[in-house]
C-alpha cells in the first residue's frame, strides 16, 4: 500500500469517529496524476447525493504529458461504496450533525483508494486539550528515553 496523500489536519480540527475505504472514479489521465503523487485532499470534504457518495474539492493536478483531453483539477468525484453502507452513513449524518472528511489517498493494489472519517468538529478548548495531551505525551518519553540512557 503506497500513501499518495494524507490529511494530517482531519486529526486535528475533528474527533474521528469511523473510518471507510472507498474507490474513487478517475479519468486516465487523473489516475496517473495521482500515481505521481500530485494530489491535495486538505479541503476536501465528501457529500451525499441520491444515494451517492462524492468528494467535493479534492485536488488533482494536470498530467504534464497530457493533451486537450486532460482532466479539470478540483471537479466533483465519484467515491465507490456499497449503497447500504451509503444510506447507513447518509443517517448518521442526517441525525447526529456529522461530517465525512477525507484521511488517505492510497494505491492498493495499483487501484486508487481513499479513506474516509466520519468527524465531529472540535471546539477551540478541545483543540488546546487535545494538544496539551499530545506535549505531554511527548515529554514522558523524553523523560523515559533520557532516564534508560
Amino acid at each position: 500500500m503506497k500513501v499518495i496523500a494524507s490529511n494530517k489536519k482531519a486529526a486535528h480540527d475533528y474527533f474521528i469517529i469511523e473510518k471507510y475505504e472507498c474507490g474513487i472514479v478517475l479519468t486516465g489521465t487523473e489516475i496517473k496524476s495521482v500515481r505521481l503523487g500530485k494530489v491535495a485532499i486538505k479541503d476536501a470534504y465528501a457529500k451525499i447525493k441520491n444515494y451517492e457518495l462524492f468528494v467535493i474539492n479534492m485536488h488533482i493536478a494536470k498530467y504534464d504529458k497530457g493533451n486537450i483531453f486532460n482532466h479539470e483539477e478540483k471537479r466533483d468525484r465519484k467515491l465507490l461504496m456499497q449503497k447500504h453502507d451509503i444510506i447507513r452513513l447518509e443517517q448518521k449524518l442526517k441525525t447526529q450533525g456529522l461530517t465525512l472528511v477525507p484521511t488517505r489517498v492510497y494505491l492498493k493494489e495499483n487501484l486508487c483508494k481513499i479513506e474516509l472519517a466520519l468527524c465531529k468538529g472540535k471546539k477551540l478548548y478541545d483543540k488546546r486539550e487535545t494538544a496539551k495531551e499530545e506535549d505531554s505525551a511527548r515529554r514522558m518519553e523524553k523523560t523515559v528515553r533520557d532516564y534508560q540512557a
